[in-house]
């Protein structure tokens, strides 16, 4: 069994994760929080078993990745909301592939929310939490030296993989992955999938009902948001 590095000071406290750094200079340890926000935590909440279900799920879709030749943060899940990955030093660059149109896009073009669209879009946005994540152009984190335009392209390819990945695995489980949100960064000169992949971050619909099973049910007071949460999981493990 490989041996775990000590668990150090916490480096980080975000909305939904702690991060610890550890003895190993290149590893952090990620905890997993059940706190639920939205609309940049101005609505704020609690969803039972989150972190547990957010965690064992991220370890699904990363090894999934990982066996499809994408490199991620993941090393290995310890416990129920703590997973071990590699530190990285992350592009405050987020990265949202859209395959349907809904929530932001859909009011900001309005647009109707359903809408399928004919190939996916690829969207960046300004990791600040002061300023809601604003949407920017590629050229907006070149210029501000976010990122490097190298770095941008291979971002986008592997954000392009990311989606072809998990849309395939998920329309065998009846899932439609409407869109989701993803975050890279730096690691020994590589660019790494990092943050999580989980019903925070994603919109999953059932395919059938397209019933939303992901944290709309939380943004939009749909009720039953512990419970498709845990389908969702359940799903995926099948």
């Amino acid at each position: 069994m490989e041996s775990t590095p000590e668990k150090l000071e916490m480096l980080y406290e975000g909305k939904a994760k702690k991060l610890y750094a550890t003895s190993d200079p290149d590893l952090v340890i990620c905890y997993f929080k059940d706190d639920a926000t939205a609309f940049n935590a101005k609505k704020r909440g609690t969803i039972e078993d989150k972190g547990a279900i957010n965690n064992r799920m991220s370890e699904l879709f990363f090894g999934l990745l990982e066996n499809a030749g994408l490199k991620t943060h993941f090393v290995r899940r310890l416990n129920d909301r703590e997973m071990l990955c590699k530190r990285l030093q992350i592009i405050p660059v987020e990265t949202v592939v859209r395959n349907i149109v809904a929530g932001s896009m859909a009011k900001r073009l309005g647009l109707e929310e359903g809408r399928e669209l004919s190939f996916p879009i690829v969207e960046y946005y300004y990791k600040s939490d002061p300023l809601d994540d604003p949407l920017i152009y590629p050229e907006h984190a070149i210029l501000f030296e976010w990122a490097t335009a190298p770095e941008l392209e291979t971002i986008r390819s592997l954000a392009l993989k990311v989606n072809e990945e998990l849309r395939r695995f998920l329309d065998g489980r009846g899932i439609i992955l409407v869109d989701f949100k993803i975050e890279f960064g730096r690691y020994h000169g590589d660019i790494l999938l990092g943050d999580e992949i989980c019903p925070d971050t994603c919109r999953f619909w059932d395919k059938a009902s397209r019933r939303k099973l992901d944290k709309d049910r939380f943004r939009r007071d749909l009720g039953d948001v512990e419970q498709a949460y845990q389908e969702m999981l359940r799903r995926v493990e099948d």
